[in-house]
């Protein structure tokens, strides 16, 4: 690789990491709306660069600033689920233990265990990213592809038996199903979702709806919320980020095995005795997945998440192949996220919990709630709201019963396993 081909891809990834710190801060606004956006400016990007780098850099710069984005939004979009209660599929399960945190004047605690794990699982993915590659190109591939499934029902066959050391197993599995169900129709039926800015992801409303509002709706006490002191620099270690990057590491091939499930499975096998600790193996699993992921698109040419979609869609298959020069470029850019994301998830959690101290938990709870619902009408629009809903009635199920909220993660997993 070329000095310069090096320099601008590391500027690129600082640019992209400045859009992958607004994607995580706003809920709603996903990376991956943004890694299509920039699909579709890649042309208009290319002429305006014209001369001014080669031309055949281009791409990969564009996807370098993709790349740092979902990197830096992995960290980040943990500030938001920690302090306002919003997730993503990330996040999701997060939302309670940081909540609990947030409640006993732990926030930055909660944040700061989320960067040690994605810290931690973003370097360990750039290491292990083309020793990964040969392993799959040699025939691994082929046999996971082949157990995918199968590995799938195992996760839920862990899931139930989980809700069965708690007496849940009924209500876990009418969750379970009940958001699979949902989640199906969400990315299988033909459901519009035409917001004011065009068409948007019904995702954002169902996570919303089942993750998200019950916490929200369910914490209605006016009194403020505690200082939120920011004096535990390590709360965690480096064990959970370690246990992330395992799971990380299936989470990264198989489809549906989201950084939550990965971390209530290996919770379930090796139990994590505090709640920052599982925050930040869910932080660890989500970075490891973001990048391990372009290993399964050099390798098969099919992506796991919208980013490298994105990524796949504008370098086609120059970036198939082993050590291949934009594979290599694109883990700098990772390294680039990595670094600034670490920084900007303290500093943007500093921001935040310096805000709702000022704040009573109940005023914080309706904004958000009002928030929420009009990004929802904004994006999606009115089906968008019934989605929303309709998730909500089924997210009240593990609340009402004092369970917890993963088996609510059958909306990601069971479309896997029958599509």
């Amino acid at each position: 690789m070329e000095p310069v081909s090096i320099l601008t891809a590391i500027a690129f990834s600082i640019l992209g990491s400045a859009m992958g710190l607004f994607t995580g801060l706003v809920p709603g606004i996903h990376v991956n709306t943004l890694a299509s956006m920039l699909v579709v400016a890649s042309p208009g990007i290319s002429a305006a660069l014209q001369g001014a780098l080669p031309e055949s850099q281009i791409p990969t710069d564009v996807c370098c600033m993709i790349m740092s984005a979902s990197v830096v939004h992995s960290y980040v979009d943990f500030v938001p689920s920690v302090f306002i209660g919003a997730p993503d599929a990330d996040t999701a399960v997060s939302v309670l233990p940081g909540h609990r945190m947030l409640l006993d004047g732990r926030g930055m605690a909660a944040v700061r265990s989320a960067a040690i794990g994605s810290l931690i699982g973003c370097s360990a993915a750039i290491l292990l990213a083309v020793p990964m590659q040969y392993v799959m190109m040699t025939g691994a591939s082929d046999i996971l592809d082949q157990v995918t499934k199968a590995v799938l029902i195992l996760v839920v066959g862990i899931l139930m038996y989980n809700e069965y050391r708690k007496n849940q197993l009924l209500f876990g599995a009418i969750a379970f199903l009940l958001s699979g169900a949902m989640g199906y129709a969400v990315m299988e039926l033909p459901i519009p979702s035409d917001g004011l800015f065009g068409e948007g992801t019904l995702l954002m409303p169902m996570l919303t709806g089942l993750f998200g509002l019950p916490t929200m709706l369910m914490s209605s006490d006016g009194a403020k919320f505690p200082r939120q002191p920011d004096k535990e620099k390590d709360p965690v270690g480096i064990v959970p980020g370690l246990k992330g990057v395992l799971m990380g590491s299936v989470a990264g091939w198989f489809p549906g095995i989201t950084s939550t499930v990965g971390a209530t499975v290996s919770a379930t096998i090796l139990p994590d005795r505090t709640p920052e600790r599982f925050i930040s193996t869910v932080a660890s699993i989500g970075t490891v997945t973001s990048v391990l992921s372009l290993v399964t698109l050099s390798v098969s040419g099919s992506g796991r998440s919208g980013t490298v979609i994105a990524i796949g869609d504008i370098l086609g298959d120059s970036i198939r192949g082993i050590m291949t020069e934009p594979f290599l470029l694109l883990l700098v850019s990772a390294a680039v996220g990595s670094a600034l994301g670490y920084a900007l998830t303290i500093w943007s959690g500093r921001m935040m919990a310096s805000f709702v101290e000022r704040l009573r938990q109940d005023l914080l709870n309706k904004a958000v709630i009002a928030f929420l619902i009009i990004m929802v009408l904004l994006t999606t629009g009115f089906w968008g709201m019934v989605i929303m809903v309709a998730s909500l009635l089924i997210g009240f199920i593990p609340v009402s019963c004092e369970d917890g909220k993963t088996v609510l993660c059958g909306c990601l997993m069971l479309p896997a396993i029958i599509m």
